[in-house]
């Protein structure tokens, strides 16, 4: 259970028989139409009277949010960018927005600690569908170093793909 839905549910079970005796009238909540020959009853209050008769309820919080904003992501790139950066600690993971976020690691030979942050943001396998970010701890790496390792994840990415293609 996550912790938005526990939260829901201590808000249902604790403030459910509350809000229950809480009622401006004694009748349902008021939702009447205006007359259809006035001039309050054009197309524009319909929807608008729509709009207000959408009932919500404290259930809302169990169901999907709407507001999640989610990417197709290019499954080369995604493999190809696990499997090129494979020294570095995975620290996050979201295939949903296409982003890998990893801790600082060495890479075999190397001596400085990388990390890295790499965004998928579109399901083709091109250049512009990859966005990569590498810092050390005393800051960012110079821009021939993130293109050097963007490179290496796109040739790997078209090398899984030919290798599918075989199958």
């Amino acid at each position: 259970m996550t912790l938005q839905k526990a939260i829901g549910l201590t808000l249902v079970l604790a403030l459910g028989p509350g809000l229950s005796a809480c009622s401006r009238s004694a009748g349902p909540a008021s939702t009447s139409r205006p007359p259809a020959g006035s001039a309050a009853s054009g197309e524009i209050n319909d929807d608008v009277y729509r709009a207000q008769s959408k009932k919500s309820s404290i259930f809302d919080v169990f169901g999907p949010n709407k507001a999640e904003n989610t990417v197709q992501v290019n499954r080369y790139l995604w493999a190809a960018a696990l499997d090129v950066l494979n020294f570095l600690p995975v620290e996050s993971v979201d295939p949903f927005t296409g982003v890998i976020v990893t801790g600082y690691g060495t890479p075999p030979g190397g001596g400085r600690a990388y990390r890295a942050t790499v965004h998928i943001k579109d399901p083709s396998l091109t250049a512009r569908s990859l966005n990569l970010s590498l810092q050390t701890r005393s800051g960012p790496v110079s821009a021939a170093t993130t293109r050097a390792v963007e490179d290496a994840i796109l040739a790997r990415a078209r090398q899984l793909r030919v290798t599918d293609e075989n199958l």
